[in-house]
């Protein structure tokens, strides 16, 4: 009797344990940290139509411009940003790119956007800041 007892405690602990652990879809099959949940997974990055990696000048009429080195592998649909001194607006702040359906998007050391680019033409992106002033990114 008390090793039947004891058989239906681990049973009926083992099924509210199972029931605590929430969606076994969420955890890793070998155990491991937690995967990402479809609401957290960003969508998927596109190829632009013109190879970013290098030398890039970002201006904007009436404020200046600078020379932004875009690092990337080929094909890559996001990369970094390396901005020169003397850039307008905040763009010294320049620390990502990434590329999808929207354009080219241009963001900070604290991932804001600074910036949306749509393609213009072979080696030219035009678009606006945040804050409405109008920029380009040319070769």
């Amino acid at each position: 009797m008390t090793s039947r007892i004891a058989s239906v405690s681990i049973i009926a602990f083992t099924v509210l344990l199972a029931a605590c652990s929430g969606g076994s879809d969420r955890y890793a099959a070998d155990g491991g940290a937690p995967s990402a949940s479809p609401a957290s997974t960003a969508p998927a990055g596109m190829a632009p139509p013109v190879a970013l990696a290098g030398r890039w000048t970002l201006s904007s009429t009436g404020a200046g411009s600078c020379a932004m080195t875009f690092g990337a592998v080929a094909d890559a649909s996001e990369g970094t940003i390396a901005p020169a001194g003397g850039c307008p607006f905040n763009f010294f702040t320049s620390r990502k790119w990434s590329y999808g359906e929207a354009g080219l998007v241009i963001r900070d050391h604290n991932a804001q956007i600074l910036a949306q680019l749509a393609p213009a033409g072979p080696n030219r992106f035009e678009g606006k800041t945040g804050s409405g002033q109008q920029v380009a990114l040319s070769r």
